[in-house]
């Protein structure tokens, strides 16, 4: 393997590092005790910044959130956010009426575009033992073409997730979730290409075009797992790997014993092997850069300072259609059942045939039960927040 395959090693900070044409990358790991029987800690919240509640004590944040964690409402324009909820639970609301409960390798892909409102709290369900949560939050840039298209999200279900296990000579797994992009695996007997090709992304997404090569793939290598990274389609892709747990792994042929955002050349093939005793796993963000000027301020994403001082303009005059929840937070209930109702009146919900992938010990799925109504009622002021840290 190629020295050269290896651009640049950076220690992971808070938020991670990103390239274009992505923004923004924020991992979440909260230990949440109990729950209260009203969605939040059965904890004291004595010594915490309420509002701003980012400093990890005792292993959890309530981050913007006053009972509940989490993040009221706030708004976006001209980007894409991709969360993608590995454990515990996420409840979204957004100025268009639209609402969601997911978690448990659910993904949900929200085009801001022109403009939307949202929030995303964490409710602790669980009243009996801890909650935790463990959550990616990715912005994807939108080219100038799309940043005033239509708001609207798209989930992704965690059964409906393309994932392959590729199995090394001594037996150890390494398992792929595939949630952007396309991965070409080994043929098979038969001679063709395994080929797992991801969901498809929002119309007006970067993603959504064959030649921006855009991938969002998770990875978990088991003690002893030995596999390769097969080059990007894009040899002018920006290719970006998170290694974010496990106690020591190899990236082509070079010994990383710290967690690390590592720079790939994309053109290039590259081995990964897991060289500690505990599962390893990676996050890998890749795509052809959009290569516009980008102009930003918190939670909005433009390409000139004109545009940006629109954005404030415009979210000033029309709240983007304002807020129509009892409050800044709302949670869905106290049932288990991911769910997503959107704006034009679609409503999904999973039955039992559509649950959680569990191809490598992970968590537990989620009981299936019905979801509370939201009610639309008065506007609640959004907040306006810099999003330099945490999940906005």
């Amino acid at each position: 393997m190629p020295d050269h395959a290896i651009l640049q090693i950076q220690p992971l900070g808070f938020p991670w590092e990103t390239a274009d044409p992505f923004l923004f990358c924020v991992h979440h790991d909260d230990a949440y005790p109990k729950g209260n029987g009203r969605f939040g800690p059965d904890a004291s919240l004595a010594g915490r910044a309420i509002g701003q509640d980012f400093a990890g004590k005792d292993g959890w944040n309530m981050y913007h959130g006053q009972a509940v964690p989490g993040f009221p409402s706030h708004p976006h324009r001209g980007f894409e956010t991709v969360t993608i909820v590995r454990q515990g639970l996420t409840d979204h609301a957004d100025s268009l009426g639209a609402a969601a409960r997911f978690g448990g390798g659910d993904v949900q892909w929200l085009t801001a575009g022109k403009g939307i409102v949202h929030s995303e709290m964490f409710p602790l369900l669980d009243t009996d033992r801890p909650n935790p949560l463990e959550l990616f939050q990715i912005w994807l840039n939108l080219p100038a073409r799309s940043k005033m298209s239509e708001p609207h999200f798209t989930m992704f279900w965690a059964g409906d997730i393309p994932h392959r296990v590729f199995t090394s000579e001594g037996g150890a797994a390494t398992e792929v979730a595939v949630i952007a992009g396309r991965l070409e695996g080994p043929p098979s007997s038969g001679g063709a290409a395994d080929v797992a090709q991801a969901l498809p992304p929002p119309p007006d997404s970067w993603a959504s075009q064959p030649e921006a090569d855009v991938a969002i793939w998770t990875l978990r290598l088991q003690p002893g797992a030995r596999w390769t990274l097969p080059a990007a389609a894009n040899p002018a892709a920006r290719r970006r790997l998170y290694f974010f747990a496990g106690s020591g792994v190899s990236v082509a042929g070079q010994a990383i014993a710290q967690h690390a955002a590592i720079e790939l050349r994309a053109a290039s093939d590259v081995e990964l092997v897991n060289t500690g005793g505990e599962l390893a796993e990676f996050l890998m963000l890749q795509g052809r850069p959009i290569g516009e000027p980008v102009a930003q301020y918190g939670p909005f994403v433009m390409n000139t300072e004109a545009e940006l001082r629109q954005a404030f303009e415009d979210y000033r005059r029309t709240a983007f259609g304002g807020w129509p929840w009892p409050d800044a937070g709302p949670v869905h209930g106290p049932e288990r059942q991911r769910f997503a109702r959107h704006a034009d009146g679609r409503v999904e919900t999973l039955d039992a045939s559509r649950d959680v992938r569990a191809l490598m010990p992970n968590v537990v799925p989620t009981d299936i039960a019905e979801p509370e109504d939201a009610r639309p009622v008065t506007s609640s002021e959004a907040l306006m927040e810099n999003a330099s840290r945490g999940m906005q």
